[in-house]
């Protein structure tokens, strides 16, 4: 039972990693890199859980616990900030300065994978406290959604990286987009989530496949137009 389970929860995260891998036309990303990630990424985690341990602490010393206005900033400057953060160092400390770093597409691959990497694990303790259902349900919203949390990441990131090669004056500031972009629509998928009631559900549906079309639309765009940096 375990092990059906644990492929339950892993599952889609490896089939969208696959996705977004067979997207690169231009020039496949090493295996070893991606793998690398992967497990970075599982542990990054431990990070988010710090980050998100730490402003949960002193948030609830100003706001009350559980009111829509804790959990407004709760999740968009705590929840969103901790994890998308981890996760863009995760990617930053690793494929910067990687070689294989030579087109723009690259880092969508590498923060999607980072993303999913992360979420393949939070998946996992989910599942497996939770059960079957807990999987079938994330693998529609939660593994999707940190899927396209790493769209976007990866956009700007490739973006910074092309800018950067060239001189541009403009790095920092993409570089600052590949994360709070994220951070925006984590804590709002996050907030809306914890809305209760029927037409809040409606509209965290509406919410995920909104985010779902363009994002992966986005990176289909991004790979057809992808060249390298040279």
């Amino acid at each position: 039972m375990y092990r059906i389970l644990f492929l339950a929860a892993v599952l889609p995260a490896i089939f969208l990693i696959r996705k977004i891998y067979k997207m690169d036309t231009v020039e496949k990303e090493p295996t070893g890199l991606l793998v690398s990630l992967v497990f970075l990424a599982i542990g990054s985690i431990l990070i988010a859980m710090v980050g998100e341990w730490l402003g949960g602490t002193i948030l609830s010393t100003f706001l009350m616990p559980d009111t829509v206005l804790y959990n407004l900033v709760y999740y968009f400057l705590v929840v969103g900030v901790s994890e998308e953060l981890a996760k863009y160092l995760i990617l930053r400390l690793r494929t910067w300065k990687a070689s294989a770093f030579n087109c723009r597409f690259d880092g969508v691959v590498y923060a999607v994978t980072v993303s999913l990497g992360f979420a393949l694990w939070e998946n996992v303790a989910y599942v497996m406290q939770y059960g079957f259902t807990t999987a079938v349900l994330r693998a529609v919203t939660a593994i999707p959604g940190h899927a396209c949390f790493g769209v976007f990441m990866g956009v700007w990131y490739g973006t910074a990286k092309h800018c950067d090669l060239y001189g541009g004056s403009k790095t920092k500031s993409l570089l600052r987009r590949a994360v709070w972009i994220p951070v925006v629509l984590h804590g709002l998928y996050d907030f809306i989530a914890s809305l209760g009631g029927t037409l809040f559900t409606i509209a965290f549906i509406a919410y995920i496949a909104v985010l779902f079309l363009i994002s992966w639309g986005t990176a289909k765009r991004a790979a057809q137009e992808d060249v390298y940096f040279g």
